[in-house]
């Protein structure tokens, strides 16, 4: 396990913020396999609650050096606050079902060494065998080699100056993690790891691979269009569009 149950840092290389709503389950399993930094590089977690999770509270009690917070619902509003707390010279956003790879820090120190590097990702796969999950995987690689486009749950890192020039992130339903991108590569050069951050594939089974992949890629293209983001949050939640989920999507 890393420094998640250890001591706290004055003065963290990285800070990894956690949005959270209704994942104490998957939380406890990331903060459980966080590998340990290498060259004693201090970093920082802050978990943000959108959901006053009550099944958080355990976990407290078990990680008490993570730094605990909360805000309203909302991945973006979550992920502003957490950032708002943090005192690492760089915001590492993971999600709760997503799992970072031994190096992870080595590679931020790489893209730190490089002054143009204002951002960048990991690489995504899938903590399955299915073929599915192959397919899916070589077509995000397509996706972040021809259009220089990440996705949240690449586990979007960036400098925290930089962040705050741009604002953070914007408070919507549905892709802010996208928004966010377009306005750093206007500031810098984004630099993506070949180091992988590994994902829960529970989404693409429970919806099915194929509808859940159409469906993503279909609400991104209707945004580089043009489409609103409540209008696309309404398309994909329908009725749950204006009140919070159960759980982040």
């Amino acid at each position: 396990m890393a420094r998640a149950g250890g001591r706290r840092v004055n003065d963290p290389f990285v800070s990894i913020v956690i949005p959270v709503l209704g994942d104490a389950t998957e939380l406890e399993s990331l903060l459980d396999a966080l590998p340990e930094p290498a060259d004693g590089r201090e970093f920082e977690i802050i978990v943000v609650d959108g959901g006053a999770d009550p099944a958080l509270a355990r976990l407290r009690d078990r990680f008490p050096h993570v730094r605990w917070s909360a805000s309203a619902p909302g991945r973006g509003r979550q992920m502003n606050h957490g950032a708002g707390l943090a005192r690492g010279r760089w915001l590492v956003f993971v999600h709760a079902d997503a799992r970072l790879s031994a190096g992870w820090d080595g590679e931020i120190a790489r893209a730190d060494a490089m002054p143009e590097v204002v951002g960048g990702s990991f690489r995504f796969a899938l903590d399955t065998p299915a073929w599915q999950a192959r397919c899916l995987e070589r077509g995000v690689r397509c996706r972040v080699r021809w259009f220089d486009l990440p996705y949240g749950d690449q586990a979007i890192f960036v400098r925290r100056a930089v962040f705050e020039s741009v604002t953070g992130y914007r408070d919507w339903r549905l892709m802010e993690d996208v928004d966010l991108v377009r306005r750093l590569r206007r500031v810098g050069r984004l630099w993506h790891s070949s180091l992988p951050v590994r994902v829960s594939a529970r989404r693409w089974r429970r919806d099915g691979w194929a509808r859940r992949s159409v469906k993503n890629i279909g609400l991104v293209t209707l945004y580089l269009a043009g489409v609103a983001p409540a209008r696309l949050a309404h398309l994909y939640y329908g009725r749950d569009a204006l009140r919070p989920s159960s759980r982040q999507t």
